[in-house]
């Protein structure tokens, strides 16, 4: 038998650590965007995209 478990933590930053948080994400979002644009491409030349190898 699995029993499974979770957790549910609300956090009250204040307005310093909520714009970091902010930033923070935003960056990862531009990164992930920029690469997943860049294999777009290469999918649309090529015909094929790259494995997590090349």
């Amino acid at each position: 038998m699995k029993i499974l478990k979770g957790y549910v933590f609300r956090l009250y930053p204040d307005k310093k650590q909520e714009e970091l948080i902010n930033k923070t994400i935003g960056c990862a979002r531009f990164i992930y965007n920029h690469f997943l644009d860049d294999k777009i491409k290469e999918y649309k030349i090529a015909g094929k995209s790259r494995s997590a190898f090349d």
